[in-house]
C-alpha cells in the first residue's frame, strides 16, 4: 500500500511538474545508496544494545525473577 501511495504521488508530481518528477526519479537510487551505510549502522547498533540487554538480564532469567506483582485493592 505504501508503494502505491508513493507511485500515485509521483504521478501527480509528474503531471504538475515533470522536470522535478524526473529529477526525483533519477536521484532516488543515489539517495538510497548514500543512506544504506547509515541503515546498516543503525541495525548494528540495535543488535549491540539487544546483546547487552540480554547479557544484563541473564542472571535474572536464570534465577527466574518475576518482580513484585501489584495487588488490586
Amino acid at each position: 500500500m505504501n508503494g502505491l501511495i508513493l507511485f500515485v504521488g509521483w504521478c501527480i508530481l509528474f503531471v504538475l511538474a515533470w522536470p522535478i518528477a524526473l529529477l526525483a526519479l533519477v536521484l532516488f537510487p543515489l539517495v538510497w545508496l548514500i543512506a544504506l551505510p547509515f541503515r546498516i549502522l543503525g541495525i548494528t547498533t540495535s543488535a549491540v544494545f539487544a546483546l547487552l540487554s540480554a547479557l544484563l538480564f541473564l542472571p535474572a532469567r536464570l534465577l527466574e525473577y518475576r518482580g513484585q506483582v501489584p495487588r488490586a485493592h
